[in-house]
């Protein structure tokens, strides 16, 4: 028996940078056949939805550029971490002091960011200077019970062609120099994943994620009891399918090979 026919896939989850598209100069290009991938799984009737650790602009923008790329998909399908951190800020009645994008700042708006006492750290890319990185870490020490929520742990990313690092990089900086260990919010967090799997509401055993970070996409979801597929789009690089930690339960070329595996198990 293979992955596709161990047991029934009811739900799928995607990554979307590298797996749905790939980014670069004028927001980038769908992956050939992703298009008509997402399409084939609406068709079949098997829930989707898009699990990113996006946080370079709002939800709102991120869903514009995929429909404008030619992807459908609801708003609501797509989950990024902002708004999952939002909802954690307001549960404890926390202020953030954020270094983020400042295009991702508009998820924000309804939170109060006054006389911070936690610090939320994102892609802030360009934003992420040395002063700027130096004044999360000076909040940081000067709290009492300090706080660190990172949108995201990754250690890399795919940009127009060219491996940049990563949020999780800049965690692991401020974990450091505050003898401290940040919150992760965002992939490959098991709570992000079970909010995903809960508004599908579809087990784990049931459900793949398909993504190209063997570890953040592939790890987190078997730790969570899915299903992990890698594919060799994206960040994926060939050391992957040998990765010391992670055993992917099928590696594909891409996404359009992952959904005709799928509905070939159906059939």
């Amino acid at each position: 028996m293979t992955l596709w026919t161990q047991k029934p896939i009811n739900g799928v989850l995607l990554d979307i940078t590298g797996v749905l598209y790939e980014s670069g100069n004028g927001g980038g290009n769908a992956i050939n056949g992703s298009i008509s991938a997402v399409l084939e799984l609406n068709k079949l009737g098997i829930p989707v939805r898009f699990c990113t650790n996006e946080t370079q602009c709002t939800r709102r923008k991120l869903v514009k550029k995929l429909h404008e790329l030619g992807f459908s998909m609801e708003e609501s399908h797509v989950f990024p971490p902002i708004p999952a951190m939002c909802k954690i800020l307001k549960k404890r009645g926390l202020r953030p002091h954020t270094l983020v994008s400042s295009a991702a700042m508009e998820d924000f708006s309804e939170i109060d960011c006054s006389n911070p006492n936690c610090v939320v750290v994102g892609d802030a890319t360009t934003e992420l200077s040395y002063d700027n990185l130096n004044r999360a870490f000076q909040m940081l020490i000067a709290m009492e019970n300090p706080i660190l929520f990172s949108l995201g742990k990754g250690k890399y990313y795919k940009d127009a062609g060219e491996l940049c690092l990563d949020v999780g990089c800049y965690m692991k900086a401020l974990e450091y120099a505050c003898d401290i260990e940040a919150e992760v919010v965002g992939k490959p967090s098991s709570n992000f994943f079970n909010a995903a799997l809960e508004d599908m509401g579809v087990d784990a055993s049931e459900t793949v994620m398909i993504g190209d970070d063997v570890v953040n996409d592939v790890g987190g979801a078997q730790t969570c009891g899915m299903r992990g597929v890698l594919v060799r789009t994206g960040k994926f690089r060939p050391q992957d399918e040998q990765h010391s930690q992670v055993t992917p339960d099928g590696i594909v070329d891409n996404l359009a090979q992952a959904v005709k595996l799928i509905i070939e198990s159906k059939n």
